[in-house]
């Protein structure tokens, strides 16, 4: 199980990268990253090309309900953000959810 440490700086990572990529500009949501085994979710928003206030909560109903969320194992996240794991097999293979709007879905889709 990853530390919450290292779930930060991989999301800091992989949303910052996915924040300065051009199919992002204009883009203003709220996010979500579920971490399942650490029962906390990190919260923060993806504006002006930056991914902004990014927190982590614990997990509970009493937690806002974002724009895209994201839910996986911390082990997950960090195998994804060294490449030992590609988006796309994770999500078929149901290790990492996605949920979004269809419009932020058809927008997310040129950006992963």
């Amino acid at each position: 199980m990853a530390t919450m440490d290292q779930c930060m700086t991989a999301l800091t990572g992989i949303l910052g990268d996915l924040a300065a990529n051009p199919a992002a500009a204009g883009l203003d949501r709220s996010l979500s990253c579920r971490l399942t085994d650490l029962e906390q979710v990190v919260l923060g928003r993806l504006s002006s090309g930056a991914v902004k206030d990014l927190h982590a909560v614990p997990d509970g109903p009493a937690v806002p309900k974002a724009d895209i969320r994201l839910t996986m194992t911390s082990d997950d996240l960090v195998a994804l953000t060294d490449g030992r794991l590609s988006f796309g097999s994770a999500w078929a293979g149901g290790r990492v959810k996605l949920e979004a709007g269809v419009r932020d879905l058809l927008r997310l889709r040129k950006l992963l």
